[in-house]
């Protein structure tokens, strides 16, 4: 395949020389200096020969980019109107209209409107402009929906996603996964502000989730590129697509925001935010938010969920450019359920939590599970329809610290050479907190006191700090880019047991003192190493775009297993091992093609190729194992590859758009965790699990997207999607024995096969009301498909009215949210690390119930 991109980029070249005469007359010498947009526009216009129609009220307070040299009119405009939160369209034969980035993103009809004039509440379907597939959602698109709902959850609307749960907001660390063509969450890309946010696992060990590194209510917007990611994203993860969420800006004129919101199981949530408005150059924000909430699950205590945390951002505009300080602080605290299988299910219904807080009908049951004489005379056997097995006092709780602090910087070193340049620094400490059976002995000779139930205490921590930047040069039609990104982490993971429980207490805190026993720890160093260079290059008057380049990455990984701090060390029976992992590959090529055929109608093109680092992390990757599998598995592992080809057609007028793309993936190497344990032991001393390349995967599919706009106050958006994603190898799994199954053409795990979404909202004179639906077809859980949940449709429902100015006040709003309006329970998120060939007596402790109909309240100010 490399050899066929060096034909495709010989070619380009050929074609770029063939066709850069009739381009090179649309090319313009541009000397526009930096200053306020009205004149900015002005002095463009004069030079150009064009007309730019822009409203006062749309430039007032914004200040443009020096241009300077021979470029095409739309590159020109571009880089003017960079970091402006303004865009240009055109209209017609030399006429543009400048609007604000929301504006032009929705779609809405071309005149110079203001852009909160109700056209940023749409969602931008269809990537206007890019050779890659692309769908953007707005800030404005997150007020219809619950108060701090998750970002990755506000993206299960788009084509070709479906992004899970068990709480209504998606805020829940275990339960968060995102599917997208195939692709699971820790396939795909996730970064803040250009800066990179890991691979979105639960037992993170590269970074940290959305929520805790961004207050939604802060968010600028979120854009997802559905199959291929461009080359600049610094991650190491996305074999599919990836996720590039931004912060807002400072606002220019200083106020005052304040929202607080009541919800179902005691919900509430605070959040401000103070913006200093711009100051010679300075503006800044300070925003925080407190929330807290308790579990749906039947239990009748230890159940509440909290978080606080702290964004902050300050931004200095100078002459040539910009400089950007980011800060979050969080501090997570979230009450967690257990997985259920389709037997407890049957059983105990969808809502089974624990005994708490019944400690003495715990320990009852947990004196059956464990081997001392006389744990069968204190044996309370489980009532019907409970089982011995579905024991639990609580599922325990987990604990995140995470602060993040990133610096950049943005400068036009010439006329045409501008460059970027980030360093960040991230450090979180975690835990996760469990009551497991197992003999407590309270340190002393005597066993009156003796309980059957022990503390997994189980450890996480990462500190990375890096640096990225990027050249980009403009020259002709073509506008070159390289970049880089440099990474150092040190992540750890330890597994400690505490045996001196003497009864109930609350687990929301970290556990002081020395833990009895380990069962493993290790501490792994991280090296990572990218670059890329790419060419955009423009003809016939912008209406042709040829996209190449390539990227190179390097990973290392260095595990070390540790003593850790518990009295007894780990057994070489349960120890990780100690050894290290290299992916490297310096060319992954990536090609594009964008083509407007005719006005308002364009069509794409892409070729990508990826390479995934190996995976860390207890319960994650080929380390996370004991140093006999190492030795017999870590020379034979190869790392996850992909090659994805997709391409499709745009319309955009007025109030329609739509988007249609077809596309095919190919997932070589695939690695597949075996697990030998029964699915509620798994990790624990001489488990045995082990890592194997099990062959490849591939995805076809359609996506389709459309948002109308009949009417002013009227916005309709659909999404639908159809998706075959299927082994290509039969699996031989091999535990203690190999059994081969047959799974070649089984639909992967995880994976439904189609999806379809609606979200129909009004806004009128200050009312505004949403609907939206979500369809999602059958997931299998098992590689032979012989066990799965069936389809399931959801509805939620919001209604709201924001006030105008009230006596000193700028605003205020009042909003009702109800989450699954019907009620529909179902299975929500699985657990990809217990997915196994069948489950035909449906033991498998796979999924997380959804959230049944939740409500949430709310009322806010802005001064």
């Amino acid at each position: 395949m490399h050899a066929l991109f060096h034909r495709l980029a010989a070619g380009s070249a050929v074609s770029a020389v063939l066709i850069a005469a009739p381009a090179l007359a649309q090319v313009t010498t541009f000397d526009v200096p930096a200053q306020d947009v009205a004149g900015a526009v002005r002095q463009f216009a004069q030079q150009a020969k064009i007309q730019i129609v822009i409203s006062g009220r749309v430039a007032e307070g914004h200040h443009t980019r020096a241009v300077s040299g021979a470029m095409t009119v739309g590159q020109a405009l571009e880089r003017m109107l960079a970091d402006t939160g303004l865009v240009a369209r055109k209209t017609g034969v030399g006429i543009y209209v400048v609007v604000g980035q929301d504006a032009a993103s929705s779609g809405a009809p071309l005149t110079p409107v203001r852009a909160d004039a109700g056209a940023s509440e749409m969602i931008t379907t269809v990537g206007k402009g890019q050779s890659r597939s692309v769908s953007t959602l707005l800030r404005s698109n997150l007020d219809v929906l619950p108060p701090g709902v998750s970002v990755q959850k506000a993206l299960n609307i788009l084509p070709g996603v479906s992004a899970q749960s068990i709480d209504a907001l998606g805020l829940n660390e275990q339960s968060m996964t995102l599917q997208v063509r195939g692709y699971s969450t820790t396939h795909l890309g996730y970064t803040l502000d250009g800066m990179p946010l890991g691979d979105g696992a639960y037992n993170n060990y590269n970074g940290l989730s959305i929520n805790r590194a961004l207050i939604s209510d802060n968010l600028g917007q979120a854009d997802l590129a559905t199959g291929i990611a461009g080359l600049g994203i610094a991650s190491t993860s996305n074999l599919g697509g990836a996720v590039t969420y931004m912060t807002s800006k400072p606002r220019k004129k200083m106020g005052f925001t304040v929202n607080q919101s009541f919800g179902s199981e005691d919900g509430k949530r605070t959040f401000a935010r103070f913006d200093t408005g711009e100051h010679a150059g300075f503006s800044a924000y300070f925003s925080g938010k407190y929330g807290e909430q308790n579990q749906f699950v039947h239990q009748r205590a230890d159940t509440e969920s909290t978080v606080a945390q702290f964004n902050g951002k300050v931004v200095y505009q100078f002459h040539n450019g910009s400089i950007t300080a980011f800060g979050d602080v969080s501090r997570t605290n979230q009450a967690d359920t257990p997985y259920l299988s389709q037997d407890m299910r049957s059983r105990l219904g969808w809502d089974w939590g624990g005994y708490s807080p019944d400690w003495q009908s715990y320990l009852d049951r947990a004196y059956c599970s464990v081997s001392k004489p006389k744990a069968p005379t204190k044996c309370v056997a489980s009532k019907s329809p409970e089982k011995l097995s579905d024991v639990t006092y609580t599922n325990g709780q987990i604990l995140r610290d995470d602060n993040l602090f990133y610096v950049a910087g943005d400068y036009n070193i010439t006329r045409t050479l501008s460059a970027h340049l980030q360093v960040y620094h991230h450090t979180d400490k975690g835990a996760g907190n469990n009551w497991i059976t197992g003999w407590s002995t309270q340190g002393t000779a005597s066993t009156a006191d003796d309980l059957p139930v022990q503390i997994r205490d189980t450890r996480y921590t990462i500190d990375r700090t890096g640096v990225l930047g990027n050249l980009s040069w403009v020259v002709g039609f073509n506008h070159l880019q390289a970049g880089f990104w440099v990474e150092d982490n040190t992540s750890s993971a330890a597994r400690y047991i505490w045996t001196d429980v003497t009864g109930p207490f609350s687990l929301a805190r970290y556990l002081q003192g020395q833990p009895d026993l380990a069962q493993w720890v290790q501490k792994t160093t991280w090296q990572t190493r990218q670059f890329y260079v790419q060419d955009s290059a423009k003809f016939f008057d912008d209406r042709l775009t040829i996209d190449f380049g390539f990227k190179g990455t390097y990973s290392k990984s260095n595990a070390q297993a540790e003593p850790g701090i518990a009295r007894t060390a780990p057994p070489a029976s349960s120890q990780f091992a100690s050894g290290s992992l290299t992916a490297k590959d310096y060319f992954l090529p990536q090609v594009g093609v964008h083509y407007q055929i005719a006005p308002q109608h364009e069509v794409f093109a892409s070729y990508a190729e990826n390479m995934a680092m190996f995976q860390g992390g207890f319960k994650l990757g080929p380390q996370s194992v004991t140093q006999a599998v190492w030795d017999a598995q870590g020379n034979t592992l190869k790392p996850e590859t992909s090659r994805s080809i997709e391409g499709g057609y745009r319309y955009v007028s007025g109030p329609l758009q739509a988007s249609v793309t077809g596309y095919w993936t190919k997932f070589d190497n695939r690695l597949l965790q075996y697990n030998p344990c029964p699915t509620n032991q798994q990790q624990n001393a001489g488990c045995g699990n082990s890592f194997h390349n099990a062959g490849s995967v591939t995805s076809r599919g359609a996506e389709l997207g459309v948002l109308w706009r009949p009417l002013k106050w009227l916005s309709w958006y659909n999404s639908a999607s159809f998706n075959s994603t299927t082994y290509d190898n039969d699996l031989n799994w091999c535990t203690t024995t190999c059994t081969l199954y047959r799974t070649a053409g089984k639909q992967q795990v995880d994976t439904p096969e189609k999806m379809a979404a609606s979200m129909l909202t009004a806004r009128w004179n200050g009312f505004w009301a949403s609907i939206q639906g979500k369809y999602t077809s059958r997931r299998y859980y098992t590689y032979t498909n012989d066990a799965s949940f069936g389809g399931y449709g959801t509805v939620d429902l919001g209604l709201g009215y924001d006030f105008n100015s009230i006596g000193f006040m700028k605003g205020a709003k009042l909003a009702l949210n109800i989450t699954n309006l019907t009620d529909k329970r179902y299975a929500s998120n699985f657990d990809n690390s217990v997915f196994a060939p069948s489950d035909k007596s449906g033991t498998i402790q796979v999924f997380h119930a959804s959230a049944p109909r939740q409500v949430f309240g709310t009322f806010g100010f802005s001064f």
